[in-house]
């Protein structure tokens, strides 16, 4: 009886073969294949989130560098927003408690600053 021959695609990158069938089939090994398995992950329990502390603003005037509020409280200091003539009169930073240093706000969150002391 003649051989059976297939085409063996399993080449990587240099075209396919004929080989015979003999080949291409898996012989049953004597030992059985090692199965894997992974532990079950223990869930971790959460820390409770820390509660947000108040944000705390330091103002400064810009002509004569004197500080005009330091470690107020958001109500604090838009009052104080509404005595001064104009934004750009003072520099408004707020304390990043993450980094322990005062941050100068950006024009933009002054606006914010800025348009909550007319309400």
């Amino acid at each position: 009886m003649g051989r059976v021959w297939v085409l063996d695609t399993e080449t990587k990158g240099t075209g396919a073969q004929m080989v015979p069938l003999e080949k291409t089939l898996r012989k049953p090994s004597s030992e059985p294949e090692l199965v894997v398995a992974e532990p079950r992950r223990r869930e971790r329990a959460e820390k409770p989130p820390e509660p947000k502390q108040p944000r705390r603003f330091k103002i400064v005037d810009v002509m004569t560098r004197e500080v005009l509020t330091d470690n107020a409280e958001i109500r604090a200091t838009v009052d104080l927003l509404k005595t001064v003539r104009s934004i750009v009169d003072v520099r408004v930073y707020v304390w990043e408690t993450t980094s322990g240093t005062w941050r100068l706000l950006t024009l933009g969150e002054e606006r914010l600053l800025w348009d909550l002391r007319l309400r």
